[in-house]
């Protein structure tokens, strides 16, 4: 076969076909890794999304189930770390919505921080202290993977994920404070 040809049947190409089912030019392929990649950073906005409604749920629960006078300035926290946490949900759906997709409601979401449960125990402080912080360590790599999926290609998210780190590392330094002194 001739070179032409081949190019045609999409041999001695890339081998990707654009829409119309012809070989797709670089400006194509730059176009669908574009879209990948959007698409990409929207799953992990959802991921970190549904992490934020999970955490929210949990401190709430935490906030209302822990009992004694060691545990009140952990409740007072916890009930304060609620409404940064649901900012966080507000401002990854947003951007979700921003970037072309759809935020996801409770049934689409799949909740896994069993750290973060309440205790049976609800003078157990300590245990939820370690819940947060293990929590939190979560959300600092999620949104640090974030960051380096989003570098070169959308700065917006970026930058929201860069400033949501600082947060978390902030929940995160506060409660390992705690766990120093509660768990003496």
């Amino acid at each position: 076969m001739g070179r032409g040809r081949d190019r045609a049947a999409g041999l001695g190409h890339v081998g990707a076909l654009g829409p119309s089912g012809n070989i797709a030019s670089d400006h194509d392929l730059r176009k669908l890794h574009v879209s990948d990649k959007r698409n990409a950073i929207i799953e992990e906005l959802k991921i970190s999304y549904r992490m934020e409604i999970e955490t929210v749920m949990n401190y709430l629960a935490n906030s209302i189930n822990l009992d004694g006078v060691r545990a009140e300035e952990i409740k007072k926290s916890l009930e304060a770390d609620i409404a940064a946490e649901l900012n966080h949900a507000r401002l990854l759906g947003r951007r979700i919505k921003t970037l072309g997709g759809a935020v996801p409601g409770s049934l689409a979401m799949k909740f896994d921080q069993a750290s973060m449960q309440p205790p049976d125990d609800p003078t157990h402080v300590v245990a939820v202290i370690k819940g947060v912080i293990e929590a939190e360590d979560c959300a600092c790599r999620q949104y640090e993977k974030l960051i380096k999926l989003c570098d070169g290609e959308d700065y917006v998210t970026q930058d929201l994920c860069i400033t949501l780190l600082g947060d978390e590392e902030e929940h995160r330094r506060e409660f390992r404070g705690f766990l120093k002194e509660y768990a003496k």
